[in-house]
């Protein structure tokens, strides 16, 4: 069946269209594209937006806003946002970040999405249109969303404060085993006295490893010190299975990889 394509010159135009029967939205197309090669036959219609807008980066004053149609690739090459390069790297091969949008990143089911598992660390907000949500809350919500994403906002992370890891079979383009991404603050003693750690594949989305973070606070990033830490990892994980892992492999290396992060 063949796939008709709407562009249209703004998001109000595009979400009243998505609300049709067998609509998609189309960014990259990495998703939905590789759907429809696949034999996805659910969808009829994809819908585009023009505006110039979706793809701006903005950088100001240590916020940082990202368009929904902004690449991997863009995020690479821009200078203020070094930090997150990692993290935009790990998506795919060169051909797949040029495509490969943050919008996009966030649908992604595990064992893809490992840009959105940096977005949760770093505690984003997601703009649908004119309002904007935790990026906790969004993804939890993600399955029953029929509006397009238009941007995503957070703070710059300080110097050193951001680590983020991809463990793949294959490389240096695999698929994730796992991905962690860890957001700490540090006293002068080098304690912590904030984390947030998101983990990719442990869920069929990005999931906050709360138990890791509570078990974090106080503590200096030693060996000793992080073993409570790294005790807590498997708390309320729920790992894929899928032809890269078992779920019960996953849970096995997580402290292991969690482990060298911390300690990086």
């Amino acid at each position: 069946m063949p796939l008709a394509l709407q562009t249209f010159p703004t998001v109000k135009d595009a979400n009243a269209a998505l609300q049709a029967s067998g609509t998609r939205y189309l960014g990259g197309g990495t998703l939905v594209v590789r759907a429809a090669n696949e034999g996805d036959v659910s969808v009829s219609n994809l819908v585009r937006v023009a505006d110039p807008d979706l793809a701006r980066i903005a950088v100001s004053g240590g916020k940082v806003r990202l368009g929904a149609s902004v690449t991997m690739a863009a995020i690479v090459r821009h200078p203020e946002l070094a930090a997150l390069a990692p993290a935009a790297r790990a998506v795919g091969g060169p051909a797949i970040r040029n495509m490969a949008t943050v919008g996009g990143n966030l649908f992604a089911l595990a064992p893809y999405g490992d840009f959105a598992v940096a977005l949760l660390a770093l505690d984003a907000t997601v703009a649908i249109e004119n309002s904007e949500m935790p990026i906790e809350a969004f993804l939890s919500s993600r399955d029953n969303s029929r509006a397009i994403v238009t941007a995503v906002g957070f703070s710059l992370p300080a110097a050193e404060s951001f680590r983020f890891l991809k463990v793949s079979r294959v490389k240096p383009k695999g698929i994730s085993v796992l991905s962690i991404a860890a957001l700490l603050q540090r006293a002068a003693d080098g304690s912590v006295t904030s984390a947030r750690i998101a983990l990719g594949c442990m869920a069929d989305r990005p999931m906050r490893a709360k138990a890791v973070e509570k078990a974090l606070l106080g503590a200096k990033l030693t060996p000793e010190g992080i073993a409570p830490a790294l005790a807590a990892a498997g708390e309320g994980i729920a790992p894929i299975t899928d032809p890269i892992a078992s779920g019960w492999y996953r849970a096995e290396v997580l402290p292991v990889h969690l482990g060298r992060l911390l300690l990086s």
